[in-house]
């Protein structure tokens, strides 16, 4: 599945939006991606995550021992993409502001891949692997069905994209006129 493919999921489920967005990362954007319009449907949501594990399968040779998505937004993402690679699907959730893995235990050394929905800087997969790590797991990579980066977001180990997408994000102070004028929306789910 290429890039192309992806985004026409996205747009055949009303996933794309435009206006004023803050992302999660607190970036300003034109463009929003709105995945739970995908995700609300099995088979879109089935179909990008197949090729996703493809993707990781291709990339890491050996099995993992678990797919970990940062809540909320790799959830489902992380248990289809799972599904397809015959590992278990766990996730870490914010607690005092921190990801823990709170309702699963891991063995020391196992094996795991981060599994996002979207990244455009890329901190919550750096926050996932920091926990992971800080527990002893192997983080052998990340992936992701959409990287807004485009390849430019650091996030300390191997990242798989399904789709390179690259939308202009601006911060507060930097914003283009155009996209000033317009009244601002924030669909994240970070600060809740």
């Amino acid at each position: 599945m290429n890039t192309d493919e992806v985004l026409s999921i996205f747009k055949s489920a009303g996933a794309v939006l435009e206006g004023h967005f803050i992302l999660t990362s607190g970036l300003h954007s034109p463009v929003f991606l709105q995945k739970a319009r995908v995700f609300m449907h099995p088979d879109k949501t089935e179909m990008l995550c197949r090729a996703l594990a493809e993707r990781v399968r291709d990339a890491v040779g050996e099995p993992v021992d678990y797919c970990v998505g940062p809540a909320i937004g790799g959830l489902i993402p992380a248990y289809e993409t799972a599904r397809h690679l015959g590992a278990p699907a766990i996730w870490v959730e914010r607690e005092d502001g921190k990801f823990r893995l709170r309702r699963f235990e891991i063995e020391k050394g196992a094996r795991v891949v981060i599994i996002e929905d979207i990244v455009t800087t890329g901190l919550s997969i750096r926050e996932t692997v920091d926990c992971m790590r800080a527990l002893g797991a192997e983080v052998v990579a990340a992936a992701c069905l959409i990287d807004r980066s485009a390849g430019k977001a650091d996030i300390g180990v191997p990242l798989i994209a399904l789709a390179e997408y690259e939308v202009p994000a601006y911060p507060a102070d930097a914003l283009p006129p155009e996209l000033a004028a317009l009244p601002t929306v924030k669909p994240g789910s970070r600060s809740l």
